[in-house]
């Protein structure tokens, strides 16, 4: 869900690890990988961090919604 909205936003495709980083910075939540990659190979060629940020505000919110009228 993530990566599609980032790349139907901002036109520019996010691999998981990136995510991961995020999250791990915002102290989120996150499921056990067996591959999980603790320093990333390439730098980020696009501002990943910011979409990812709004991606993750976007369900959040959106999961909020839905909760309220559930």
């Amino acid at each position: 869900m993530i990566k599609e909205y980032i790349e139907a936003k901002y036109g520019f495709k996010v691999h998981t690890a990136y995510i991961a980083e995020v999250k791990r910075e915002l102290g989120l939540p996150m499921y056990d990988a067996p591959d999980t990659v603790e320093e990333l190979k390439q730098l980020r060629k696009y501002p990943t961090a910011e979409a990812i940020k709004d991606a993750l505000r976007f369900y959040h919110n959106y999961l909020i919604i839905i909760d309220v009228l559930c």
